[in-house]
Protein backbone atom coordinates (compact mmCIF):
# COMPACT_ATOMS: atom_id res chain seq x y z
CA UNK A 1 0.00 0.00 0.00
CA UNK A 2 1.37 3.36 -0.77
CA UNK A 3 2.06 6.43 1.21
CA UNK A 4 -1.55 8.26 1.90
CA UNK A 5 -3.54 5.04 0.25
CA UNK A 6 -5.90 3.83 2.30
CA UNK A 7 -7.97 0.42 2.56
CA UNK A 8 -11.22 0.29 1.86
CA UNK A 9 -11.81 -1.84 5.02
CA UNK A 10 -10.25 -3.56 7.76
CA UNK A 11 -11.92 -6.87 9.36
CA UNK A 12 -11.29 -8.01 13.42
CA UNK A 13 -12.17 -10.91 14.88
CA UNK A 14 -11.15 -12.32 18.19
CA UNK A 15 -9.86 -15.57 17.43
CA UNK A 16 -9.77 -18.45 14.69
CA UNK A 17 -9.89 -21.83 16.01
CA UNK A 18 -13.53 -22.82 15.23
CA UNK A 19 -15.86 -22.19 12.69
CA UNK A 20 -18.86 -21.79 15.46
CA UNK A 21 -21.91 -18.85 14.98
CA UNK A 22 -19.07 -16.16 15.29
CA UNK A 23 -17.41 -17.34 12.43
CA UNK A 24 -20.04 -18.10 10.17
CA UNK A 25 -21.12 -14.72 10.93
CA UNK A 26 -17.67 -12.87 10.22
CA UNK A 27 -17.48 -15.48 6.77
CA UNK A 28 -20.44 -13.49 5.25
CA UNK A 29 -19.13 -10.00 6.39
CA UNK A 30 -15.75 -11.19 4.72
CA UNK A 31 -17.86 -11.64 1.35
CA UNK A 32 -18.37 -8.22 1.52
CA UNK A 33 -14.93 -7.57 1.41
CA UNK A 34 -12.93 -9.96 -0.22
CA UNK A 35 -9.60 -8.33 -0.01
CA UNK A 36 -9.73 -6.90 3.69
CA UNK A 37 -6.92 -8.06 5.76
CA UNK A 38 -7.90 -10.09 8.69
CA UNK A 39 -6.84 -9.30 12.42
CA UNK A 40 -7.42 -11.34 15.53
CA UNK A 41 -5.57 -13.09 18.42
CA UNK A 42 -4.45 -15.81 17.21
CA UNK A 43 -4.81 -17.89 14.51
CA UNK A 44 -4.37 -21.85 14.26
CA UNK A 45 -4.21 -22.41 10.20
CA UNK A 46 -7.11 -24.95 8.73
CA UNK A 47 -9.36 -24.41 11.69
CA UNK A 48 -11.79 -22.08 9.74
CA UNK A 49 -13.08 -22.51 6.20
CA UNK A 50 -11.28 -21.70 3.44
CA UNK A 51 -12.62 -18.53 2.22
CA UNK A 52 -11.45 -16.97 5.55
CA UNK A 53 -8.24 -18.39 5.31
CA UNK A 54 -7.78 -16.74 1.97
CA UNK A 55 -7.92 -13.44 3.61
CA UNK A 56 -4.34 -11.89 4.80
CA UNK A 57 -4.86 -13.00 8.64
CA UNK A 58 -2.52 -10.49 11.17
CA UNK A 59 -2.50 -12.33 14.52
CA UNK A 60 -1.39 -10.70 17.78
CA UNK A 61 1.31 -11.44 20.05
CA UNK A 62 -0.30 -14.37 22.04
CA UNK A 63 -0.26 -16.19 18.80
CA UNK A 64 3.48 -17.37 19.81
CA UNK A 65 2.77 -17.82 23.43
CA UNK A 66 3.33 -21.30 25.23
CA UNK A 67 1.26 -24.10 24.65
CA UNK A 68 -1.82 -21.61 23.04
CA UNK A 69 -3.19 -24.12 20.68
CA UNK A 70 -4.48 -26.26 23.74
CA UNK A 71 -4.58 -23.03 26.64
CA UNK A 72 -5.61 -20.10 24.59
CA UNK A 73 -8.68 -19.77 27.03
CA UNK A 74 -6.29 -19.20 29.82
CA UNK A 75 -4.48 -16.17 28.35
CA UNK A 76 -7.34 -14.19 29.09
CA UNK A 77 -5.78 -11.39 31.21
CA UNK A 78 -3.60 -10.40 28.64
CA UNK A 79 -6.26 -10.03 25.92
CA UNK A 80 -7.20 -6.75 26.64
CA UNK A 81 -2.98 -5.64 26.14
CA UNK A 82 -2.99 -7.98 22.90
CA UNK A 83 -5.94 -6.55 21.18
CA UNK A 84 -4.97 -2.66 22.00
CA UNK A 85 -1.31 -3.63 19.97
CA UNK A 86 -2.88 -4.82 16.64
CA UNK A 87 -1.47 -2.03 14.30
CA UNK A 88 -4.47 -1.63 11.57
CA UNK A 89 -3.66 0.06 8.88
CA UNK A 90 -4.94 3.53 7.34
CA UNK A 91 -8.55 2.40 6.25
CA UNK A 92 -12.13 4.01 5.92
CA UNK A 93 -14.09 1.42 7.53
CA UNK A 94 -13.16 -1.28 10.06
CA UNK A 95 -15.67 -3.98 10.93
CA UNK A 96 -15.23 -6.28 13.70
CA UNK A 97 -16.79 -9.20 15.00
CA UNK A 98 -16.72 -9.26 18.70
CA UNK A 99 -18.06 -11.61 21.22
CA UNK A 100 -14.91 -10.58 23.74
CA UNK A 101 -12.70 -8.24 22.87
CA UNK A 102 -12.59 -7.10 19.02
CA UNK A 103 -14.34 -4.09 19.93
CA UNK A 104 -12.05 -2.68 21.27
CA UNK A 105 -9.09 -2.77 19.02
CA UNK A 106 -7.60 0.66 18.12
CA UNK A 107 -9.29 2.06 15.10
CA UNK A 108 -7.10 4.09 12.38
CA UNK A 109 -7.31 7.42 12.29
CA UNK A 110 -10.63 8.98 10.06
CA UNK A 111 -11.85 5.39 9.98
CA UNK A 112 -15.41 4.39 10.75
CA UNK A 113 -15.65 1.51 13.26
CA UNK A 114 -18.54 -0.86 13.18
CA UNK A 115 -18.38 -3.66 15.71
CA UNK A 116 -21.26 -6.71 15.29
CA UNK A 117 -21.63 -7.77 18.53
CA UNK A 118 -22.28 -11.17 19.13
CA UNK A 119 -22.76 -10.62 23.12
CA UNK A 120 -20.92 -8.55 25.54
CA UNK A 121 -18.60 -11.15 27.54
CA UNK A 122 -20.95 -13.48 29.26
CA UNK A 123 -17.84 -14.43 31.91
CA UNK A 124 -17.36 -10.88 32.46
CA UNK A 125 -20.59 -9.74 33.27
CA UNK A 126 -23.24 -11.92 34.30
CA UNK A 127 -22.21 -15.38 33.76
CA UNK A 128 -19.64 -15.47 36.37
CA UNK A 129 -20.87 -18.19 38.18
CA UNK A 130 -21.78 -20.87 35.10
CA UNK A 131 -18.37 -20.74 33.87
CA UNK A 132 -16.60 -20.78 37.27
CA UNK A 133 -18.61 -22.25 39.67
CA UNK A 134 -16.14 -22.89 42.29
CA UNK A 135 -15.95 -19.60 44.13
CA UNK A 136 -13.52 -20.34 46.94
CA UNK A 137 -10.09 -20.42 47.39
CA UNK A 138 -7.18 -18.47 46.08
CA UNK A 139 -7.87 -18.80 42.50
CA UNK A 140 -11.10 -18.05 42.72
CA UNK A 141 -10.26 -14.84 44.32
CA UNK A 142 -7.44 -13.88 41.99
CA UNK A 143 -10.14 -14.42 39.12
CA UNK A 144 -12.53 -12.35 40.29
CA UNK A 145 -9.89 -9.47 40.87
CA UNK A 146 -9.25 -10.21 36.92
CA UNK A 147 -12.48 -10.54 35.96
CA UNK A 148 -13.08 -6.95 37.57
CA UNK A 149 -10.62 -5.56 35.90
CA UNK A 150 -11.89 -6.55 32.93
CA UNK A 151 -15.13 -5.40 33.46
CA UNK A 152 -13.96 -2.10 33.91
CA UNK A 153 -11.83 -2.04 30.93
CA UNK A 154 -14.38 -3.74 28.46
CA UNK A 155 -16.93 -0.78 29.64
CA UNK A 156 -14.41 1.84 29.12
CA UNK A 157 -13.52 1.28 25.46
CA UNK A 158 -16.72 0.39 24.45
CA UNK A 159 -17.04 4.49 22.88
CA UNK A 160 -14.18 3.52 20.67
CA UNK A 161 -17.07 1.87 18.86
CA UNK A 162 -18.95 4.72 16.36
CA UNK A 163 -21.69 1.90 15.42
CA UNK A 164 -22.69 -1.35 16.93
CA UNK A 165 -25.22 -4.22 15.66
CA UNK A 166 -26.29 -7.01 17.82
CA UNK A 167 -27.05 -10.03 16.67
CA UNK A 168 -30.71 -9.93 18.25
CA UNK A 169 -32.75 -8.04 20.57
CA UNK A 170 -31.71 -9.59 23.70
CA UNK A 171 -27.75 -8.68 22.53
CA UNK A 172 -28.82 -5.10 21.75
CA UNK A 173 -30.49 -4.59 25.68
CA UNK A 174 -26.84 -6.15 27.00
CA UNK A 175 -25.10 -3.38 25.02
CA UNK A 176 -27.28 -1.39 26.30
CA UNK A 177 -26.66 -2.31 29.88
CA UNK A 178 -23.18 -3.00 29.85
CA UNK A 179 -21.91 -0.25 27.67
CA UNK A 180 -24.31 2.12 27.70
CA UNK A 181 -24.65 2.14 24.02
CA UNK A 182 -27.47 1.93 21.23
CA UNK A 183 -27.65 -0.83 18.93
CA UNK A 184 -29.44 -2.29 15.95
CA UNK A 185 -30.35 -5.32 15.59
CA UNK A 186 -29.30 -7.81 12.76
CA UNK A 187 -29.89 -11.17 12.93
CA UNK A 188 -27.14 -14.01 12.18
CA UNK A 189 -27.14 -15.42 8.35
CA UNK A 190 -28.51 -19.25 8.28
CA UNK A 191 -28.17 -21.22 5.59
CA UNK A 192 -31.42 -21.89 4.70
CA UNK A 193 -30.92 -23.57 0.95
CA UNK A 194 -29.07 -25.93 2.62
CA UNK A 195 -30.66 -26.84 5.74
CA UNK A 196 -34.12 -27.93 3.79
CA UNK A 197 -36.82 -30.59 5.01
CA UNK A 198 -37.08 -34.07 3.42
CA UNK A 199 -40.61 -35.05 2.85
CA UNK A 200 -39.35 -38.76 2.20
CA UNK A 201 -37.67 -39.10 5.71
CA UNK A 202 -39.41 -39.87 8.65
CA UNK A 203 -39.36 -37.80 12.26
CA UNK A 204 -37.85 -40.13 14.95
CA UNK A 205 -38.43 -40.13 19.28
CA UNK A 206 -35.40 -38.37 20.00
CA UNK A 207 -34.23 -35.13 20.90
CA UNK A 208 -31.22 -33.27 19.40
CA UNK A 209 -28.68 -30.52 20.45
CA UNK A 210 -26.17 -29.33 18.78
CA UNK A 211 -23.47 -26.58 20.29
CA UNK A 212 -20.73 -26.62 21.99
CA UNK A 213 -20.56 -28.23 25.31
CA UNK A 214 -20.03 -24.62 27.53
CA UNK A 215 -21.22 -24.49 30.86
CA UNK A 216 -23.47 -22.04 29.99
CA UNK A 217 -25.42 -24.49 27.49
CA UNK A 218 -27.10 -26.15 30.17
CA UNK A 219 -26.86 -29.71 28.23
CA UNK A 220 -27.23 -31.12 31.90
CA UNK A 221 -30.92 -29.98 31.73
CA UNK A 222 -31.50 -31.65 28.35
CA UNK A 223 -29.93 -34.53 29.94
CA UNK A 224 -32.09 -35.10 32.71
CA UNK A 225 -35.17 -33.73 30.83
CA UNK A 226 -35.04 -36.80 28.45
CA UNK A 227 -34.01 -38.80 31.17
CA UNK A 228 -37.50 -38.10 32.39
CA UNK A 229 -39.70 -38.54 29.52
CA UNK A 230 -37.43 -41.77 28.88
CA UNK A 231 -36.15 -40.10 25.51
CA UNK A 232 -32.90 -40.59 23.32
CA UNK A 233 -30.92 -36.97 23.45
CA UNK A 234 -28.22 -36.63 20.52
CA UNK A 235 -25.92 -34.82 21.21
CA UNK A 236 -23.53 -32.87 18.26
CA UNK A 237 -20.51 -30.17 19.39
CA UNK A 238 -17.72 -30.66 21.64
CA UNK A 239 -16.07 -28.51 24.47
CA UNK A 240 -14.75 -28.03 27.71
CA UNK A 241 -17.70 -29.85 29.04
CA UNK A 242 -17.78 -32.96 26.97
CA UNK A 243 -15.73 -35.63 29.33
CA UNK A 244 -17.64 -34.03 32.68
CA UNK A 245 -21.45 -34.80 30.94
CA UNK A 246 -20.33 -37.83 29.56
CA UNK A 247 -19.39 -38.87 33.00
CA UNK A 248 -22.43 -37.69 34.38
CA UNK A 249 -24.67 -39.00 31.65
CA UNK A 250 -22.92 -42.64 32.02
CA UNK A 251 -23.44 -42.60 36.15
CA UNK A 252 -27.14 -41.33 35.78
CA UNK A 253 -28.29 -44.07 33.59
CA UNK A 254 -31.72 -43.67 32.25
CA UNK A 255 -32.02 -42.18 29.18
CA UNK A 256 -29.52 -42.95 26.18
CA UNK A 257 -27.46 -40.03 25.38
CA UNK A 258 -24.79 -40.20 22.46
CA UNK A 259 -22.22 -38.01 22.44
CA UNK A 260 -21.48 -37.68 18.53
CA UNK A 261 -19.03 -34.93 18.55
CA UNK A 262 -18.66 -32.72 14.92
CA UNK A 263 -19.86 -34.05 12.32
CA UNK A 264 -20.26 -33.28 8.64
CA UNK A 265 -23.07 -30.75 7.43
CA UNK A 266 -25.21 -33.68 5.73
CA UNK A 267 -24.91 -35.65 8.38
CA UNK A 268 -26.22 -32.68 10.53
CA UNK A 269 -28.80 -31.83 8.29
CA UNK A 270 -30.30 -35.69 8.35
CA UNK A 271 -30.40 -35.33 12.29
CA UNK A 272 -32.65 -32.12 12.12
CA UNK A 273 -34.85 -34.06 9.35
CA UNK A 274 -35.27 -36.90 11.63
CA UNK A 275 -35.20 -35.57 15.11
CA UNK A 276 -38.71 -35.20 16.85
CA UNK A 277 -37.57 -31.95 18.59
CA UNK A 278 -34.93 -29.95 18.80
CA UNK A 279 -33.95 -28.66 22.48
CA UNK A 280 -31.95 -25.82 23.83
CA UNK A 281 -32.40 -25.73 27.82
CA UNK A 282 -29.80 -22.70 27.64
CA UNK A 283 -30.06 -18.64 27.09
CA UNK A 284 -28.69 -18.50 24.31
CA UNK A 285 -27.68 -14.80 22.96
CA UNK A 286 -29.27 -15.86 19.24
CA UNK A 287 -29.10 -19.47 18.49
CA UNK A 288 -28.28 -20.36 14.79
CA UNK A 289 -29.13 -23.99 15.15
CA UNK A 290 -32.38 -23.04 16.35
CA UNK A 291 -32.67 -21.13 13.23
CA UNK A 292 -31.37 -24.71 11.44
CA UNK A 293 -34.00 -27.07 13.09
CA UNK A 294 -36.75 -24.86 12.03
CA UNK A 295 -35.50 -24.49 8.46
CA UNK A 296 -35.56 -28.60 8.51
CA UNK A 297 -39.43 -28.68 9.93
CA UNK A 298 -37.69 -29.98 13.33
CA UNK A 299 -40.09 -28.00 15.87
CA UNK A 300 -38.32 -26.64 19.25
CA UNK A 301 -38.39 -26.76 23.11
CA UNK A 302 -36.49 -24.14 24.64
CA UNK A 303 -36.10 -22.25 27.99
CA UNK A 304 -37.64 -18.58 26.91
CA UNK A 305 -35.52 -16.35 27.67
CA UNK A 306 -32.79 -14.57 25.16
CA UNK A 307 -31.95 -14.56 21.84
CA UNK A 308 -34.88 -17.36 20.99
CA UNK A 309 -37.83 -14.81 21.54
CA UNK A 310 -36.47 -13.63 18.28
CA UNK A 311 -37.20 -16.81 16.76
CA UNK A 312 -39.82 -19.07 17.89
CA UNK A 313 -43.51 -18.37 18.70
CA UNK A 314 -44.37 -21.10 21.30
CA UNK A 315 -46.98 -23.00 20.06
CA UNK A 316 -46.45 -22.35 16.92
CA UNK A 317 -42.54 -23.32 15.71
CA UNK A 318 -42.80 -25.23 19.05
CA UNK A 319 -42.76 -24.61 22.73
CA UNK A 320 -40.69 -21.92 25.30
CA UNK A 321 -41.07 -22.80 29.01
CA UNK A 322 -40.72 -20.12 31.47
CA UNK A 323 -38.50 -19.87 34.47
CA UNK A 324 -34.83 -20.78 34.70
CA UNK A 325 -33.21 -24.25 33.98
CA UNK A 326 -35.49 -26.34 35.18
CA UNK A 327 -35.38 -30.35 33.75
CA UNK A 328 -39.77 -30.61 34.37
CA UNK A 329 -40.78 -27.72 32.54
CA UNK A 330 -37.75 -28.57 29.85
CA UNK A 331 -39.62 -32.09 29.94
CA UNK A 332 -42.89 -30.76 29.45
CA UNK A 333 -42.05 -28.37 26.90
CA UNK A 334 -40.55 -31.13 24.71
CA UNK A 335 -43.73 -33.16 25.23
CA UNK A 336 -45.80 -30.64 24.12
CA UNK A 337 -43.09 -30.13 20.97
CA UNK A 338 -43.60 -33.53 20.35
CA UNK A 339 -47.49 -33.89 19.89
CA UNK A 340 -48.33 -31.04 18.62
CA UNK A 341 -49.16 -30.85 14.94
CA UNK A 342 -46.12 -28.46 13.50
CA UNK A 343 -46.71 -27.57 10.30
CA UNK A 344 -42.83 -28.29 8.26
CA UNK A 345 -43.73 -25.31 5.80
CA UNK A 346 -45.05 -22.93 8.66
CA UNK A 347 -41.16 -23.60 10.40
CA UNK A 348 -39.88 -23.16 6.92
CA UNK A 349 -41.03 -20.03 6.30
CA UNK A 350 -40.19 -18.87 9.92
CA UNK A 351 -36.47 -19.99 9.50
CA UNK A 352 -36.02 -18.05 5.62
CA UNK A 353 -36.37 -14.75 7.07
CA UNK A 354 -33.29 -15.15 8.47
CA UNK A 355 -31.17 -16.09 5.25
CA UNK A 356 -28.34 -15.41 4.05
CA UNK A 357 -29.41 -13.11 1.29
CA UNK A 358 -31.48 -11.33 3.66
CA UNK A 359 -28.56 -11.07 6.41
CA UNK A 360 -26.07 -9.30 3.38
CA UNK A 361 -28.80 -6.87 1.90
CA UNK A 362 -28.79 -5.50 5.56
CA UNK A 363 -25.18 -5.89 6.16
CA UNK A 364 -24.71 -3.95 2.75
CA UNK A 365 -27.31 -1.02 3.70
CA UNK A 366 -26.12 -0.51 7.35
CA UNK A 367 -22.48 -0.27 6.56
CA UNK A 368 -23.15 2.47 4.01
CA UNK A 369 -25.32 4.22 5.67
CA UNK A 370 -23.25 4.43 8.78
CA UNK A 371 -20.19 5.37 6.62
CA UNK A 372 -21.78 8.27 5.72
CA UNK A 373 -23.10 9.51 8.90
CA UNK A 374 -21.61 10.66 11.91
CA UNK A 375 -21.48 8.31 15.25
Amino acid sequence: MSAGQRLPAVLVHDWLTGMRGGEKVLEQIAREYPSAPLYTLFHFPGSVSAELEAHAIHTSVLQHAPLVRRRYRHYLPLYPWAVERLRLPACELVVSSSHAVAKSVLKPEGSVHVCYCHTPMRYAWDQERAYFPRQNGPVAALRRRLLRRLRRWDAATAHRVDHYLANSSFVARRIGKYYNRSATVLHPPVDTEFFTPDPRVAREDFCLFVSALAPYKRIDVAVAACRELGLELRVVGSGPEQVRLERQAARQGGAQVRFLGGIEAEALRDLYRRAACFVQPGVEDFGISAVEALACGCPVAAQGRGGVMDIVESGRHGVLYEGDADPTAMAAAIDKSRNMRSNSLDLRERAESFSISDFRRQLRQFLEEAYRKPS
